[in-house]
C-alpha cells in the first residue's frame, strides 16, 4: 500500500485559513475567538473525523493490515480460517502405595498442578490395554503399583503446557490411588493461531490451490492442526529403497508419539492434494532420548531453586519443539540456560548432552524429545 498523505486538525486548520485569505483580501481575522477561526476548527474537526474513517476503511480491506475478527473476515471471502486455540495432550502416572486391590481410573476423572490453576481430565483411548468399556475406564489390576493413562487439558491453549512433574495432585478422589505425576513435559497446547502466522498460512494456502505440488502437500500436513511438524522424502521407501512416484512424510503433532487417528487425518489431507497415480506413505517419527545435564552458577539476588526450575522448563520445551528431522545443537544448551532469567545465571559449566559434548544429530524420520534434564 503506497503511503497515505495525512493532516493533522492544526495543519487542516492552517489550510483552511490560507485558502480563505488567499481568496479575500477582506476576510483576515483568524485569531482566537474570531468567526472565521471557529469556523475553520469547526470544519477541520469533521475533516480530521472523515480522515480517520478513510484510514480505518483502507486499513480493513487489505490482510496485511487488517486484525482480529477483520482479518477472519477477510480470510473467509478465500475460505480460509485460522487454526483454533488446542488443549495441550499428553499422559499421566496414577500411582499407589499398596496395590492390593484393583483401582477403576474413570474417563472424566480430573488431575491438576498443585495450584489448581490448570486442570486436565482422563480421556478415552480404546487402544490402552488397560482400558475396560463396560467399567468405563482404565483398570489397574491388583498387584500393579501404578498406570500411566492419557489426559487433556480442559481449557485449549498454551495455558495447559507444564513441565513434567507438576501435574501431581488428583482433582477427583479415585479409591485405591494414592498420588500423580507426568513424567514428561507436556508443551502440545496451542493459542489460537496469530495474526502474522495466519498471514503466513494463507500465502502457503494460496500457493497450494495449484495442488499437486510440493507446497500442496505441505501445506496439507499443516493445516490438519497446530504445532505439526514433518519432513517429505520423494522417490524413496521408508525403508530407504529407490521407489520412483512414491514418497513418504514423517508427522508428529507436538507429542513426539502421534496417534493412528492423526495419522489418519493426515493421510488423508495429503490424499486430498495429491496428484493422480502418485503413492504415498505416512508415518510416525522415531524419537531419539536427549539427556541434558549442566551446573548453574546463579547471581546475588536470585534464588538457585527457582532459576534451575526455569531453565529445566525452557530446556525440555526447546528440546521438545525442535521439530521431525532437526538435530539439537550442544551449544544452544548453554545459551538456553544464560537466556531463560535475564542476568540470573552467570556461568554454565559441566554440559553434557547424552554423557558427551557433540551435536545430536537425527534422519529426517527422527524427532529429539528430552528425556532426563539434571539441572544442579
Amino acid at each position: 500500500m503506497a503511503n497515505q498523505t495525512t493532516q493533522s486538525f492544526s495543519g487542516i486548520v492552517s489550510n483552511f485559513a490560507a485558502a480563505v485569505q488567499g481568496a479575500s483580501q477582506q476576510l483576515l481575522d483568524f485569531t482566537v475567538g474570531s468567526v472565521l477561526n471557529a469556523i475553520s476548527e469547526a470544519v477541520s474537526g469533521v475533516a480530521l473525523w472523515l480522515q480517520g474513517l478513510y484510514l480505518q476503511a483502507l486499513a480493513l480491506t487489505r490482510a496485511s493490515t487488517s486484525s482480529g475478527t477483520d482479518l477472519d473476515s477477510w480470510f473467509a471471502d478465500y475460505g480460509f480460517a485460522r487454526e483454533p486455540a488446542q488443549a495441550s495432550t499428553g499422559f499421566e502416572g496414577f500411582f499407589r502405595y499398596t496395590p492390593t486391590n484393583s483401582a477403576l481410573i474413570t474417563i472424566g476423572d480430573t488431575v491438576q498442578t498443585a495450584d489448581g490453576s490448570v486442570v486436565f481430565t482422563v480421556t478415552l483411548d480404546t487402544t490402552n490395554p488397560a482400558y475396560d468399556s463396560t467399567q468405563g475406564g482404565y483398570v489397574v489390576p491388583a498387584g500393579q503399583a501404578s498406570l500411566q493413562v492419557p489426559i487433556t487439558c480442559t481449557v485449549a491453549g498454551s495455558v495447559g503446557n507444564v513441565s513434567s512433574g507438576l501435574i501431581n495432585t488428583l482433582g477427583t478422589s479415585i479409591p485405591g490411588i494414592d498420588f500423580v505425576s507426568n513424567a514428561s513435559a507436556i508443551d502440545n497446547g496451542a493459542d489460537a493461531q496469530s495474526d502474522a502466522s495466519a498471514r503466513a498460512s494463507f500465502v502457503l494456502y494460496i500457493a497450494s490451490l495449484s495442488k499437486a505440488t510440493l507446497a500442496a502437500v505441505e501445506f496439507a500436513i499443516q493445516s490438519v492442526k497446530q504445532l505439526v511438524s514433518s519432513s517429505i522424502v520423494e522417490n524413496q521407501q521408508k525403508n530407504g529403497q529407490t521407489d520412483n512416484g512414491y514418497f513418504y512424510a514423517i508427522v508428529d503433532d507436538g507429542t513426539g508419539d502421534p496417534s493412528n487417528t492423526f495419522i489418519a487425518e493426515e493421510s488423508a489431507a495429503i490424499d486430498a492434494v495429491r496428484p493422480i497415480g502418485i503413492r504415498f506413505g505416512v508415518f510416525g517419527p522415531s524419537n531419539v532420548t536427549a539427556n541434558v545435564s549442566m551446573t548453574l552458577t546463579t547471581a546475588a539476588g536470585f534464588t538457585h531453586s527457582v532459576v534451575v526450575g526455569l531453565v529445566v522448563a525452557a530446556l525440555e520445551q526447546y528440546i521438545n519443539t525442535l521439530g521431525v528431522g532437526n538435530p539439537l545443537l550442544y551449544t544452544q544448551l548453554s545459551n538456553i540456560a544464560y537466556n531463560t532469567q535475564a542476568g540470573a545465571v552467570t556461568n554454565v559449566s559441566n554440559v553434557l548432552l547424552n554423557g558427551g559434548t557433540a551435536d545430536l544429530v537425527v534422519t529426517s524420520q527422527q524427532l529429539v524429545r528430552a528425556g532426563t534434564v539434571a539441572v544442579n
